[in-house]
């Protein structure tokens, strides 16, 4: 049973893309969490065209920095983004994507790009 829940208000397309806060790079901050475990697969970026194609398409699409390209997610690799629901955070510097993935987050093939941890010794970092 899953007990991730998340309470949100809806808006129209308009009104909430209108309330996106891009940086000067003309990006934003996109976290991709699972829908169903609330696991957070990753970190993007998105740009009005990505997001407007998300939210056209229903699958995750970003803005890859390092290639100077629209991204999307899976279309190599097949391990698509399905959107459940798009969240932008209070100050609308930020966009949480819900998702339910349909393979690995991570181009080395882990289910998540976060998946190194600091050792934690005697209860300190």
């Amino acid at each position: 049973m899953n007990d991730f829940v998340v309470f949100s208000a809806s808006l129209p397309v308009e009104e909430f893309i209108a309330q996106v806060h891009f940086n000067a790079a003309g990006l934003v901050p996109a976290v991709v969490q699972d829908a169903v475990t609330g696991r957070v697969l990753m970190l993007a970026w998105m740009n009005a065209v990505s997001l407007e194609q998300t939210l056209s398409t229903g699958e995750t699409v970003f803005w890859s920095r390092s290639r100077g390209e629209l991204w999307h997610k899976g279309a190599t690799s097949g391990h698509v983004q399905p959107v459940v629901d798009l969240l932008i955070d209070c100050d609308g510097d930020t966009l949480l994507v819900l998702v339910n993935p349909a393979g690995p987050a991570c181009h080395t093939g882990a289910e998540t790009c976060f998946f190194r941890a600091v050792s934690v010794e005697n209860g300190n970092l």
